[in-house]
């Protein structure tokens, strides 16, 4: 196989398998609920299962855990020819690592939610719960009395609990939203000028 096809996929399986490294140890030493801080009250491993989509909201029942479950697995293998389209047609490298990124992101995930509640004997296929752990509550407060519809709760900002596959993901979009100038450069030169060769730089 060519670097160029190797890089990316490499990439996407060293995020897949530190992802699911992470999530059996957290799973085999600790209960569900419980904390491991190592920065103080900001920075903790919370083991949290979650049963749907993102921040633990619901999807219509078995019936809709089924769909959403397979629907990830449809983004995956679109993502995943996405990312052979790009290598094959030699979009920007940086673009390339970073769809890898989201790729492997999505990966973790559908493992979790395909496989986890068959492996520990909860749930069939396609219905497991996927585990989340990473939680920096880094700033907690209380809203004011005038502060409108929540005034006097608690507030925790950054409130999310999330895996390696999540922050695989964000990473790679935010990446994409911050350099997609740089990314398309090629693509927007090559519509210029469809019969020069354009240099990526």
């Amino acid at each position: 196989m060519k670097a160029a096809y190797t890089r990316p996929f490499l990439l996407a399986l060293l995020v897949i398998v530190a992802d699911q490294l992470i999530k059996t140890w957290v799973h085999m030493h600790m209960s569900e609920g419980q904390e491991i801080h190592f920065i103080g009250e900001r920075g903790m491993l919370r083991y949290t299962e979650n049963n749907g989509m993102a921040f633990g909201m619901e999807f219509g029942g078995a019936w809709g855990k089924l769909f959403l479950t397979l629907f990830r697995i449809g983004a995956v293998v679109a993502i995943g020819c996405g990312l052979v389209y790009l290598v094959r047609h030699k979009f920007h490298r940086g673009l390339i690592l970073t769809v890898a990124l989201i790729f492997a992101g999505a990966m973790g995930n559908i493992i979790d939610s395909t496989f986890y509640g068959i492996i520990y004997h909860y749930a069939p296929l396609f219905h497991g719960r996927v585990i989340d752990m990473f939680s920096f509550p880094l700033i907690k407060g209380t809203y004011p009395a005038w502060f409108p519809l929540w005034a006097g709760e608690e507030f925790v900002f950054f409130r999310p609990i999330f895996n390696l596959a999540d922050a695989s993901i964000s990473v790679g979009v935010i990446l994409i939203l911050v350099n997609q100038r740089k990314y398309f450069k090629h693509q927007t030169l090559e519509a210029t000028a469809p019969n020069s060769e354009v240099v990526e730089e």
